[in-house]
């Protein structure tokens, strides 16, 4: 058996002539435990979170979008996007037409965004699933419908069960310069059907309507804004894109889903990160507390010191002794916080416990949560490390006081 880590085991447990040290060590175990598990649990909430923002952008955005890299438009019947609409690992493909537009609705006014789809738009994204009110439909019969946002709506008090339609304001194409301000756009009426919820940002702004209606209504015969790519499952996002860009050249833009929105997603895990220091540096204070515990212990033994190297333990050896005492300490305190950070989060993702703010739109009732493997190794190597440099410190000082008198070699066998 290790005798270092023997006598280590038996300070640690045993009790010391003074209760305070006992108190101490007791309060640096868990120090450790309570700053690991508030580690992993802040973690896994934002894991959570920027899972459910993503899974609600990949109810709206398909998963490969190509726009052209100069102007509004392109033409889908382009050699190179048909070609690269032919490869093997695309499954959807939808042509859409995004214009700014200006919305009335029973006197109330308001600026949005009109995008025009096909009618198999539902398959390419999930948004049909988040229908709050009405239904998901874009005709009915020959009669073209609107889906409004959620944002868009509450600011223009859109009733899909009243008669009034909206109507709709874009500058003419082809318009000329007139001191009569409604000859310079064309308008047209469209009835809501239906109303969803995803983000914030997505439902202030946009309504999806029929793509023949906002190109009779833009005066676009065939163009699209974007050609809008759905792959198949298990295909590397970042791979097709690459293969499609190759292939449609420099005059279009393709970007993946994380490309979107890439500012926002950068946003996030710069905010985990600051996260992740700041508990860090909460956790570097309280490893005070094992530097005192360290510290007391060793002044309470120093007796001990001097038997144990009377009877042939080296200096190293002795130091060994109150290195195991730290490191048992900080890994102790690290499995135990990692273990209630895991019961914590289970709890939350089974039962739900803490709830979002009851006032507020959300679309989940309680805080999501989201545990990923690589958090825990992260965290487990922080609290070890911080807690080994956090021991280094008195037991080179103290033992250095009480073993001045006694050899350096390592007769510890």
């Amino acid at each position: 058996m290790n005798l270092s880590a023997f006598v280590a085991r038996r300070y640690l447990l045993s009790k010391k002539s003074h209760n305070i040290i006992n108190f101490i060590s007791a309060i640096s175990l868990i120090g450790v435990a309570v700053c690991t598990m508030a580690l992993i649990i802040v973690l896994s909430v934002f894991n959570g979170f920027d899972e459910l923002i993503k899974s609600m952008f990949s109810n709206f955005d398909p998963d490969i979008k190509i726009t052209p890299a100069q102007g509004k438009v392109l033409d889908p019947q382009d050699e190179r996007l048909r070609t690269a609409c032919r490869l093997s690992c695309i499954d959807i493909v939808c042509e859409t037409l995004e214009e700014n537009i200006l919305l009335e609705y029973d006197g109330h006014m308001n600026p949005g965004i009109i995008k025009g789809v096909p009618d198999s738009y539902s398959r390419l994204t999930g948004v049909d699933t988040m229908i709050i009110n009405g239904s998901f439909s874009l005709n009915n019969g020959s009669r073209p419908m609107a889906v409004v946002g959620a944002g868009l709506a509450y600011f223009l008090s859109v009733n899909i069960n009243f008669v009034n339609p909206l109507l709709i304001y874009v500058p003419k194409r082809s318009g000329r310069i007139s001191m009569n301000p409604e000859r310079a756009f064309s308008k047209s009426y469209i009835y809501p059907s239906g109303i969803f919820a995803i983000q914030q940002e997505i439902d202030t702004r946009y309504m999806l309507v029929p793509l023949d209606f906002v190109r009779n209504l833009l005066e676009y015969p065939t163009q699209a804004s974007a050609l809008e790519i759905k792959l198949k499952p298990g295909v590397d996002h970042n791979h097709a894109r690459n293969e499609i860009q190759q292939i449609v050249g420099n005059e279009y833009v393709v970007r993946t889903q994380y490309q979107q929105h890439e500012m926002l997603y950068k946003v996030m895990k710069s905010e985990k990160f600051a996260i992740y220091l700041i508990l860090t540096f909460i956790l570097i204070i309280g490893s005070f507390n094992m530097v005192g515990s360290l510290s007391m212990l060793i002044i309470d033994k120093k007796g001990d010191i001097k038997t144990l190297s009377h009877i042939g333990l080296s200096k190293q050896g002795i130091r060994r002794i109150f290195a195991t005492e730290g490191r048992l300490i900080s890994i102790g305190g690290a499995v135990a916080g990692v273990l209630l950070g895991v019961f914590v989060c289970w709890l939350q993702q089974t039962f739900g416990f803490l709830k979002l703010d009851s006032m507020g739109s959300f679309v989940i009732s309680s805080y999501p949560v989201k545990m990923i493997w690589s958090d825990f190794v992260l965290v487990l190597v922080t609290v070890v490390g911080i807690g080994l440099l956090a021991a280094w410190y008195p037991i080179r000082v103290f033992t250095r006081r009480y073993l001045s008198d006694f050899p350096d070699e390592d007769s510890e066998q």
